[in-house]
């Protein structure tokens, strides 16, 4: 089963946030950016939806809901 990690970006435009704006395959420690256009990335939803597992920015699994959830907000 593939894993996946958020990938925190600072923006530093509006007050600093965190907000994860690109996903790492940890087993390849390939980075994809949150474009709807990118195989990579259409590919990492479908398979996060499917029950791959997604870390947050701090390395902590997030459930099956909470992943879906992440999923469902995205582009």
């Amino acid at each position: 089963m593939k894993k996946y990690k958020l990938i925190n970006h600072v923006d530093y435009w509006m007050d600093n946030t965190k907000q994860p704006n690109t996903v790492m395959l940890v087993e390849k420690s390939l980075h994809i950016p949150f474009d709807p256009d990118n195989t990579d990335y259409q590919q990492f939803k479908a398979q996060v939806l499917a029950g791959a597992e997604l870390q947050d920015a701090d390395g902590n699994v997030m459930t099956q809901e909470q992943a879906d959830d992440f999923i469902k907000e995205l582009p």
